[in-house]
């Protein structure tokens, strides 16, 4: 298992593995499948991105975007992690958020941040062992296939204090 900076050429396995998690309905609102052009366009040169390769294919990856547009959160980040379901449980997902902490923090971001269904237990283990905290819950926080979804809040800080 490799995990590195993600790239453009990327694209096509990330979308992939995005789609997998948009047909589950177990970790995102977003119920439009992604393209390749989609993904190409989150490379905006200030938001990193990352994937794990296992026996030379794309398994995973993780990926920052804008958290709010204001000056004051410019080093807060919103960000993603998915894993394919043929390669879940195997701590690819956990390469992924490692890998992206360090990307994260070398791009200059000392928070992420970001929602999860109160029922993906999965994730928010996978998100406690990584260092990250629970914040809260936001109760109704959007509407999936007809049906309000709470979701918990977190955040992990990066760097020194």
């Amino acid at each position: 298992m490799t995990a590195r900076a993600a790239t453009a050429a990327d694209a096509s396995a990330i979308a992939a593995i995005y789609n997998e998690g948009i047909a589950d309905r177990l970790a995102t609102f977003e119920t439009r499948e992604r393209t390749a052009d989609d993904v190409r366009a989150w490379f905006d040169g200030r938001h990193p991105a990352v994937v794990v390769e296992s026996d030379g294919a794309i398994v995973a990856f993780a990926a920052t975007s804008t958290y709010r547009p204001r000056d004051c959160y410019s080093g807060i980040a919103e960000f993603s992690v998915y894993t394919a379901r043929k390669a879940r449980g195997a701590g690819h997902g956990r390469a992924a958020l490692e890998c992206l902490f360090t990307e994260a923090e070398r791009a200059g971001f000392w928070k992420l941040v970001s929602r999860v269904f109160v029922e993906n237990t999965a994730s928010r283990e996978l998100l406690k062992k990584t260092g990250f905290r629970e914040v809260g819950v936001y109760e109704r926080h959007g509407r999936l296939d007809g049906r309000w979804r709470d979701v918990v809040i977190v955040e992990k800080l990066l760097g020194p204090s």
